[in-house]
């Protein structure tokens, strides 16, 4: 099993269509944009994948943002295909994502799960993450 960054110059029509199987797990009434477009210059994503004998079998990403308050993260998108579940790829995602952030001096890191996902946040918890009493808020611009 490896975890590796995914890099502009690496993608392939095979990983695109790969990734959109994965993210159709995670969130199938939304269509995922396309990866060049994620990972074009000037957009500070890192997308991590984990492979397994050629195949990928999970995916997270961390954005990074600078604020007033300091350098901060936003983690997206962790998934892990549900036939590969329970083998510890999730936690290997998020360690890599983690090992990354304090490399780059990210102050804070911010991530959303459900409250329907136990084991996601089960596996947050285990890492050290806590749930923030704050209120969140959207709004759809498009």
């Amino acid at each position: 099993m490896i975890i590796d960054i995914l890099k502009k110059v690496d993608l392939t029509p095979e990983i695109q269509l790969r990734v959109d199987e994965l993210f159709k797990q995670l969130a199938p009434h939304l269509t995922p944009l396309n990866l060049k477009q994620v990972l074009r210059d000037g957009n500070q994503v890192t997308i991590v994948l984990c492979k397994e004998n050629k195949q990928i079998l999970g995916m997270a990403s961390l954005c990074e943002y600078q604020a007033v308050s300091g350098k901060k993260g936003w983690i997206e998108d962790v998934v892990v295909d549900e036939n590969a579940r329970g083998k510890g790829i999730g936690r290997k995602l998020m360690e890599k994502l983690l090992e990354i952030s304090k490399d780059r001096e990210i102050a804070e890191i911010l991530l959303f799960t459900g409250h329907h996902r136990l084991p996601a946040m089960a596996l947050y918890e285990s890492l050290g993450f806590k749930l923030r009493k704050s209120g969140l808020y959207y709004i759809k611009n498009v």
